[in-house]
């Protein structure tokens, strides 16, 4: 066989993948592993958009492609959703682009706009396809350190003008994946000047905007002030409406940058199953505010349980007001070490730190998503663990 690409040899496999497989040789080996790595919604979505998926593919003619840029229908849908969640306009033609889930539309946003040679600006804690893409496109990370106080945010003006001079692209995400921390419109609106400046394009991944807790409520990068003249954001479905399988997601904002990005998507992709775009369609426009808030609250609920059992566990972590996820600190530092012996000792799986990049050595990712049952059965679990040392 041939040599692999030279590429891959700075691309390190997907750790979620490596865990994966360790998870079923353990299963294999009659164990039973309780899941709190990965951030997969564990209910359902809204009735009415499992029944209109089935109404959809029922019909005759919803099998064929439905085209690159997806359908009007879910594109308008997504529009409606943006003026009345957040007040911003968009035009469904030129500034809505539907993607396979937001991680697809990060790598393509990636290969359309970074060479070799270029630097992207990459948060030190933070979703890893941000530095995976980079290292796809051959580029060069700069790691903006992300601070545990104040509130696990970055400071753009730490940034070396050296750096800002050839930088392309910048990713944020408020409600952070894996931290759980959230911004505000004064701090995008920094954001944007610094872009505006450096002629940076500002990349905005908000899958966790309607997954908040204690009155918090997200809000968009689009609402700041030119935001669409330098910025595109990626919203989600997978969060938001319990559709992490379904793999749907959009690209909104400046309308150059995502006429770049379908460049390289219509080259990779055909579109998603025109059903699949129907019922998120419904999920868009009929999902109430109430069952956002029902759903929050089994999230914020299994948020306290854990926060209150981290002390017995060996943990620390401050209260997040959004995404799915506990990011916790260990007491001996080493985030990996402890991952390791709660998967072989007590059967949990928990995500380590520096998975999330250089920022996260010290600490450990527990999610939310799964069933309260599993979810105590872990918790006295590592409790047990903890205890005898």
């Amino acid at each position: 066989m041939p040599a692999p690409a030279k590429r891959l040899q700075e691309l390190p496999p997907y750790f979620f993948a490596v865990l994966g497989q360790r998870i079923q040789e353990l299963l294999a080996q009659g164990k039973d592993i309780i899941n709190l790595d990965v951030g997969s919604p564990d209910m359902p979505p809204p009735p009415a958009v499992i029944e209109a998926l089935a109404e959809s593919a029922r019909k005759p003619n919803h099998h064929g492609y439905t085209g690159y840029r997806g359908t009007p229908a879910f594109r308008q849908a997504v529009a409606r959703y943006y003026q009345r969640r957040f007040g911003v306009d968009l035009d469904p033609e030129r500034e809505v682009l539907p993607l396979i889930g937001t991680k697809e539309g990060i790598v393509n946003l990636a290969l359309a706009y970074l060479d070799k040679g270029d630097v992207v600006l990459v948060p030190d804690v933070g979703y890893p396809s941000y530095a995976m893409s980079a290292r796809l496109a051959g580029t060069e990370i700069y790691w903006m350190r992300v601070s545990e106080h104040p509130q696990y945010l970055f400071d753009v003006d730490h940034i070396p003008k050296a750096v800002a001079r050839r930088a392309k692209l910048l990713w944020m995400n408020y409600p952070n994946n894996p931290t759980g921390a959230v911004a505000t419109l004064e701090y995008y609106a920094r954001l944007l000047e610094f872009c505006r400046e450096h002629d940076i394009l500002l990349a905005s991944d908000n899958p966790y905007v309607e997954v908040t807790y204690d009155g918090y409520q997200g809000i968009s990068l689009l609402q700041a002030a030119g935001a669409k003249n330098y910025a595109v954001e990626f919203m989600s479905l997978s969060k938001t409406y319990n559709m992490g399988g379904w793999r749907l997601g959009a690209a909104v904002g400046n309308a150059d940058a995502l006429r770049t990005l379908l460049q390289v998507k219509s080259n990779v992709d055909s579109g998603h199953f025109r059903a699949v775009y129907d019922a998120a369609s419904v999920a868009l426009d009929t999902t109430s505010d109430d069952w956002v808030a029902a759903r929050n609250a089994v999230y914020a609920r299994r948020r306290d349980q854990i926060l209150e059992a981290l002390p017995s566990i060996g943990l620390r972590a401050d209260k997040p007001l959004g995404a799915i996820y506990i990011w916790a600190q260990t007491a001996d530092g080493d985030g990996a070490h402890y991952v390791d012996e709660a998967l072989h000792r007590a059967g949990v799986a928990l995500a380590p730190g520096e998975a999330y990049g250089p920022g996260g050595k010290h600490f450990v990712r527990i999610s939310l998503s799964v069933a309260d049952h599993r979810l105590a059965e872990a918790i006295a679990r590592l409790q047990r663990w903890h205890q005898v040392g």
